[in-house]
């Protein structure tokens, strides 16, 4: 049910690597797009519909390129990449009706009893210059996961993408991922110390397109966490 009380359909696309394994990593990110621009800086926009390509689209595109990777060299532990839906569909004023596709799942997941080691939400992860921090939930339930990303991303030469310090908490997918189903989950989000959301200036306005996706942000993103998934042993 959307926050207007209107029922919508929705769809969460789900894929696995490794079905049988017991010992389960999963990657999540939202692939629905903003239905309005509100903080568009042109108020007609306002009701106007995003292509959300880093609002969304980023994370989707991180994790199909780690499935490709993976279909050429598999890991040793399941991997379950998670699409979810209507991540970004709700309104500031009502309670819980942003990530209705993550708490869907979380309340009825895709396998009975679903565990996973921890969890890793993408989001807004493909603008040229984001900053990564940390943001609040995820030092709360999965610092060592936190931790164990950071540092390798600094290792492996991306240190001016990810910063040692905690953002504020951020109600994300990976929220109730861990709150609904109690898994550890962490979220990788753009950070902006220069806008009063802390979100980057195209964030929820038309200008959330191509015109700001970096590839090599996207690869600072998704060539830690591969190496995370490829040193878990079962």
């Amino acid at each position: 049910k959307n926050w207007d009380g209107k029922m919508i359909k929705l769809r969460n696309i789900i894929a696995s690597f490794n079905p049988d394994a017991k010992e389960r990593i999963m990657i999540s990110a939202h692939w629905d797009s903003r239905p309005y621009a509100d903080h568009d800086p042109e108020p007609g926009n306002h009701n106007t519909p995003i292509l959300a390509a880093d609002d969304g689209g980023s994370g989707i595109a991180v994790m199909l390129e780690m499935a490709r990777a993976m279909a050429v060299s598999k890991p040793s532990i399941g991997v379950d990449f998670v699409c979810f839906d209507a991540e970004d569909l709700g309104k500031p004023d009502y309670e819980d009706s942003y990530c209705l596709g993550s708490q869907y799942w979380a309340r009825k997941p895709h396998l009975p009893d679903y565990k996973a080691r921890y969890a890793v939400n993408l989001d807004m992860v493909g603008a040229k210059g984001a900053r990564f921090v940390w943001e609040g939930f995820s030092v709360r339930n999965a610092e060592n996961v936190l931790r164990k990303i950071w540092d390798l991303g600094v290792q492996m030469g991306y240190s001016n993408y990810y910063f040692y310090y905690q953002g504020g908490a951020i109600t994300d997918d990976h929220y109730y991922v861990n709150k609904l189903r109690g898994i550890p989950a962490v979220d990788i989000i753009h950070f902006s110390e220069s806008t009063p959301s802390g979100f980057p200036a195209h964030w929820h306005t038309l200008g959330d397109n191509m015109a700001v996706i970096d590839r090599q942000t996207l690869k600072a993103v998704g060539e830690p966490l591969l190496e995370v998934i490829y040193r878990e042993q079962p």
